[in-house]
């Protein structure tokens, strides 16, 4: 018997484009939908033409043999068309979900093998460990794939068996006017398989819940926000499918000497006027132990120093922040009569106005 030439089939050119394909296909699979057409076996055949027609057209490669060598080309590069309907539907899925309505994976059959869940787990760390990084043991309670059964959710010596409500397929298909709704076979709940004599230890799911203990390594330099990924460590699969993954969350608890600003440290020292006007070192502490710091005459209230690699390892890359130290310079409130003597003599040399000299002069503190 003679096949008929697909371009024919479709009615375009040889030079349609790839949307001009698809359209025109589309056109003639709602004309001769077998829905459309109960019991009409020539509706059925156009049918079954024009999705063959277009398997071919809309693919460079087949189309090229094609139209190179005919339907004896397409024959010797193994292209055979379509046995069934559930193949045309499952093939062009993408086409009659824009037709009727229904999502692209409706028709595809059974449920197949999906990855597992992620996990997520939120730690808390003190800034010493961020900084000088750590090792956290955590136990995560997660899904694992059942020893007992292997996954399979079947007794062992026993195994699951074809389910009788949807064939097989996972899904099962009711006519509602010229449409064909499919849905999840609530018998096998789409896997396509039924178990008659499920698994004692996971009650036929596959699947056991155990809680893990993991040692998730934590790098120097991290803060708040920053995530661990542990490929694999995540929720077992569905139907065989390789498991999720678990997040490792980081959150740097505050600090009550430190504010960590990056990679930088603050910290504020008091320090008494006389110290502020005279200079000195002081003992400034750090996440290494304390270090000195050299406090130069005449430092002003609020002035911020810096101590260079005494901050946070960088995350990416070497070396570290620094630590900058705000100096809080301290008035006292109480004075021995000596030490009130001496302020006032000093005063008096800088022509300060101070409580208590019957004197207009300068404000105390101008000209430190």
């Amino acid at each position: 018997m003679t096949r008929r030439d697909y371009y024919e089939i479709l009615g375009i050119s040889r030079s349609a484009t790839p949307e001009e394909i698809k359209k025109t296909y589309r056109q003639l699979a709602l004309k001769y939908h077998p829905d459309r057409n109960p019991g009409d076996k020539e509706a059925e055949a156009h049918f079954k033409e024009a999705a063959e027609a277009y398997e071919v057209l809309r693919d460079p490669n087949k189309k090229r043999i094609y139209d190179q060598y005919g339907h004896e080309g397409l024959h010797g590069a193994g292209f055979e068309g379509f046995n069934n309907f559930d193949d045309i539907f499952s093939s062009f899925s993408d086409i009659f979900g824009e037709m009727f309505g229904f999502s692209p994976g409706r028709r595809s059959g059974r449920r197949r093998p999906s990855k597992g869940a992620d996990l997520r787990y939120d730690a808390t760390i003190t800034l010493e460990d961020a900084a000088a990084g750590t090792e956290l043991d955590l136990d995560i309670p997660r899904t694992e794939t059942c020893e007992g059964c292997t996954g399979t959710g079947a007794e062992p010596g026993s195994s699951p068996e074809r389910c009788s409500a949807c064939g097989g397929k996972g899904q099962v298909y009711r006519s509602q006017g010229f449409f064909t709704i499919s849905t999840t076979c609530p018998q096998c709940r789409g896997t396509g398989q039924y178990i008659s004599n499920p698994c004692t230890t996971c009650k036929g799911s596959g699947k056991i819940v155990r809680e893990k203990r993991l040692k998730v390594k934590i790098p120097p330099g991290v803060d708040t926000g920053a995530t661990m990924r542990l490929t694999g460590e995540g929720e077992a699969g569905e139907l065989g499918g390789p498991p999720g993954d678990l997040y490792v969350l980081i959150q740097v608890r505050p600090h009550d000497t430190f504010v960590r600003q990056g990679d930088n440290l603050y910290v504020e020292i008091p320090i008494s006027f006389v110290q502020a006007a005279l200079g000195t070192t002081i003992k400034v502490p750090s996440l290494n132990g304390e270090v000195d710091l050299e406090i130069k005459p005449g430092t002003q209230p609020n002035q911020v120093y810096t101590i260079k690699d005494q901050g946070i390892k960088h995350l990416r890359g070497g070396g570290k922040g620094a630590l900058t130290v705000g100096i809080r310079v301290q008035i006292p409130t109480k004075l021995t009569r000596e030490q009130e003597q001496l302020l006032r003599s000093f005063a008096e040399t800088v022509k300060d106005t101070v409580k208590g000299s019957g004197k207009q002069k300068r404000n105390f503190f101008k000209g430190f």
